[in-house]
């Protein structure tokens, strides 16, 4: 599918990573943003035209595949407009911010027989990807427990003036930075029988509606238990996010600052591989998840060929949307 047709729906800072997929394997041929500042450089940047209201996209373009890279809260209703006029969909993580807004995503979808995908840029990490095959293989044997440590720093000038940490539009600390490790951890573990914990919103009162730390104690479907924990309040720049996992024949350590270093490992003979450092998303004065939109554009684009090909689909964001809705519904919500 080398002359494929691409749109974008909001050029934030995320939008340039899709372009620069986008025109490596097709042509970028519209963006919108309400901002009309924002769109008209990122169209300038790829001779693209620019658009300031969704509607006008899909009624002056015909669009194989449009990137949903607006705010988390309007990740459903753009994504529904999109699938309504026969686009292919990739959205930008979450999915959503509700389990009801997914599922009538997912609805859309299967009306119009078109994919609905969702980024989930971390699955491409090559230890993680190791960890899942010998997992799955067996050969780690019982997996006895696990620790997901999300630490990263967030400072009140990242809030201001944006649209993040508004409930509505944003969420939660979980969708908007930690969203890509809680669907590894999903991936990697299975489901989430039972749940217990606390978050608090400890040093942004002033700045955000919900949570910037929590702790979760979990026991999987599995009977394998493990935790949780994540903060924004790490001081003056990001920490890390690990992964130690605990099983019969293994104990592994995955961890750096956006889990992009393989730190211990001792089994049974089998060596994961090294994380290729790569690069994060890049945002000026903070970093973001691991940057891998290449991985998924070519993921995507051999899905779109062979439907048998794995890439992640809807219902793999609807799985890590419905754990954070459970965690949010579940765990006691206070202030300092």
């Amino acid at each position: 599918m080398n002359s494929l047709r691409f749109g974008i729906i909001g050029c934030g800072k995320i939008a340039p990573r899709h372009a620069a997929e986008a025109a490596k394997h097709g042509k970028l041929i519209a963006v919108c943003d309400i901002e009309r500042d924002r769109a008209d450089r990122l169209a300038a940047a790829y001779n693209a035209r620019a658009y300031y209201d969704i509607e006008e996209v899909f009624e002056n373009e015909d669009l194989d595949v449009v990137a949903i890279c607006t705010p988390n809260g309007l990740h459903a209703q753009h994504s529904i407009i999109a699938l309504n006029a026969g686009v292919h969909v990739l959205c930008e993580k979450p999915l959503s911010i509700s389990t009801n807004d997914a599922r009538s995503m997912m609805e859309a979808a299967k009306s119009s027989g078109k994919n609905l995908f969702v980024v989930k840029s971390t699955r491409y990490n090559p230890a993680l990807d190791a960890l899942k095959s010998h997992l799955d293989s067996g050969e780690l044997g019982r997996l006895y427990s696990f620790q997901l440590n999300c630490f990263w720093n967030r400072p009140s000038e990242y809030y201001a003036g944006s649209w993040k940490g508004d409930a509505k539009l944003d969420g939660g600390t979980l969708y908007t930075q930690f969203s890509h490790y809680i669907d590894a951890m999903l991936w990697l573990f299975g489901e989430v029988k039972e749940l217990s914990g606390f978050r608090k919103n400890l040093a942004h009162e002033n700045d955000i509606d919900f949570e910037d730390s929590g702790v979760v104690s979990l026991e999987m479907a599995s009977g394998a238990i493990g935790g949780l924990n994540w903060s924004v309040n790490a001081y003056k720049k990001n920490m890390e996010v690990s992964l130690t996992v605990i099983a019969e024949k293994a104990t592994i350590e995955i961890g750096g600052e956006y889990m992009n270093h393989l730190k211990y490992q001792s089994n049974g003979g089998f060596t994961l591989p090294e994380v290729n450092p790569g690069s994060a998303n890049d945002y000026g004065y903070y970093q973001g998840s691991m940057s891998n939109h290449d991985k998924v554009y070519e993921n995507m684009i051999r899905a779109m060929d062979d439907p048998s090909h794995p890439f992640t689909s809807a219902q793999d964001g609807l799985r890590t949307v419905e754990l954070i809705e459970r965690i949010y519904n579940r765990l006691t919500f206070g202030k300092n």
